[in-house]
């Protein structure tokens, strides 16, 4: 996956949605092998890179018309809702890469209030 610049490379499409205990990214991935896909989690950002590999050439007389990307591939997503970067999962079904992000406990702290006693 390395040796290829930043213009070389095509950005899958992302879905988004949250429940009430989980984001999900699902990231269109049709003819990526697992082992050619990697995710990572930094702070608020997932990113998912990795390789679509061209199936064996077959040598066509013509191609006439050549829309699905092949190569590597990168996409960084930012996700707005807080989550436990220790509680994420990621598998691929049916040519997406679904990512489930458990959301983040809030945080509740009693706070004590010094001042004048009445």
């Amino acid at each position: 996956m390395s040796g290829f610049s930043d213009h070389d490379s095509w950005q899958p499409a992302v879905d988004i949605a949250e429940t009430d205990k989980a984001v999900t990214l699902r990231v269109e991935l049709a003819g990526v092998r697992s082992q050619d896909v990697r995710v990572r989690v930094d702070g608020d950002r997932v990113t998912v890179r990795g390789v679509r590999r061209a199936p064996e050439a077959h040598n066509p007389l013509r191609v006439h018309r050549m829309e699905i990307a092949f190569g590597p591939f990168e996409r960084t997503i930012r996700v707005e809702v807080p989550f436990d970067p220790e509680q994420v999962s990621a598998h691929l079904e049916d040519g997406f890469l679904v990512v489930s992000l458990q959301k983040r406990e809030p945080l509740r702290r009693r706070v004590a209030v010094t001042g004048e006693s009445s």
